[in-house]
């Protein structure tokens, strides 16, 4: 495999996952922008498949070239006291792009809030939707490293 280093001398392969960073399992709704020199090249929907705070792997559906930028939205399931939903904005580089998986190393995140009717507003708070894994602390103390 092509991120497989093989040691000429010895022929060891570096094996294994040697992340730094802790990866969580997680299936949200998203949507990408392919950017070169500040323009959109191309725009999808898809799906993450994991989340860390140093990068992202994701479903884009087709094939999108290793080194150019990628900036995700991913639709967050907390609400933003029980009202507003979440945006999980997501900026990075390309790494690793296999089919339809696209790995990113992350250069920048942020949530944003998407726009709620007044009447939800003023309506009584819905129940939570927000899964029992995402309320964990070491949840929040990880994502909130993401650089």
């Amino acid at each position: 495999m092509p991120w497989e280093r093989r040691n000429s001398e010895s022929e060891e392969v570096i094996a294994g996952d040697r992340r730094q960073d802790r990866r969580y399992t997680i299936q949200l709704d998203c949507r990408w922008k392919l950017i070169r020199r500040r323009r959109v090249l191309d725009t999808g929907s898809g799906h993450t498949i994991d989340v860390s705070s140093g990068g992202l792997l994701f479903n884009a559906g087709r094939h999108l070239p290793e080194g150019l930028n990628v900036e995700l939205s991913v639709s967050w399931p907390v609400l933003l006291h029980n009202v507003a939903p979440l945006q999980l904005i997501v900026s990075g580089r390309i790494v690793r792009s296999r089919g339809g998986m696209i790995a990113i190393r992350s250069t920048q995140h942020e949530f944003r809030t998407a726009g709620v009717a007044t009447d939800q507003r003023a309506a009584a708070p819905a129940p939570s939707r927000t899964p029992p894994i995402l309320t964990s602390p070491a949840v929040f103390a990880s994502l909130g490293k993401m650089h």
